[in-house]
């Protein structure tokens, strides 16, 4: 703000807060080249949000002390980060191969975002849905049943052995028994049971992941197939 918007801004507070008129001439043109050294910086107001006398409002009536130049100034940083942490850099429109036009279009786009002249840029949400898969990969994916080609899902089994032993059980037919809840080791749906050993006090002392789940979540498994199973049946005999 120029002197002249540091004088209203002065002369709004004084209205409010009393203490701050100063009597003598001299005294008033010291406190103006104060409060203007400081918040020379700082805008009067934006179009989004920012007025440096509602800042001073909200000071006036939540703190029991004389308001100074540094509050307001305080204030505004506090603005400024929060509008860069809502900030995703959108891409450039230049050529991207033109590094100079690439990082001053970004830094451009930055500081009218903390300046409160642009609104902060989010970033673009990932859809859901079908229509926007590439058809080429859509039909790689009814060809392999997965993105990961098939061989290098064989050269991650050994790093994973729990996720290949519930894709050979699932292959071959059987129950899937990560996909229920292990009652012995409390393992949630799509999690490895855990070796759970139990201590003098009761309490578990060991949770190792194990790579194969515990007999009775197999059994609760191929039970609740066998469930469905009927439950597709009926309707089918009926």
């Amino acid at each position: 703000m120029d002197r002249r918007e540091t004088a209203a801004l002065l002369a709004y507070i004084g209205r409010l807060d009393p203490r701050l008129i100063r009597t003598t001439e001299r005294e008033a043109a010291d406190q103006l080249a104060q409060w203007h050294e400081l918040l020379g910086d700082v805008p009067m107001a934006t179009p989004h949000g920012w007025d440096a006398r509602v800042a001073a409002r909200q000071h006036i009536r939540t703190s029991p002390y004389q308001i100074l130049p540094a509050d307001v100034a305080r204030r505004w940083e506090s603005y400024r980060r929060d509008r860069l942490a809502r900030h995703s850099d959108p891409t450039p429109s230049v050529d991207p191969d033109d590094q100079a036009a690439w990082t001053a279009e970004l830094v451009g786009a930055r500081r009218a975002v903390a300046a409160g002249i642009a609104q902060p840029a989010q970033a673009p949400a990932i859809t859901s849905g079908r229509g926007g898969i590439d058809p080429k990969l859509e039909a790689r994916l009814r060809e392999s049943g997965s993105c990961i080609p098939p061989a290098a899902r064989a050269a991650l089994a050994p790093y994973r052995p729990a996720r290949a032993a519930r894709e050979a059980a699932v292959a071959q037919g059987q129950p899937d028994p990560f996909g229920v809840r292990c009652e012995w080791c409390l393992a949630q749906p799509g999690e490895p049971c855990r070796r759970r050993r139990v201590g003098p006090d009761g309490g578990a002392r060991g949770t190792a992941p194990r790579a194969t789940p515990h007999p009775g979540r197999i059994d609760l498994a191929a039970a609740q197939q066998a469930q469905q199973t009927e439950q597709v049946r009926q309707p089918t005999m009926a």
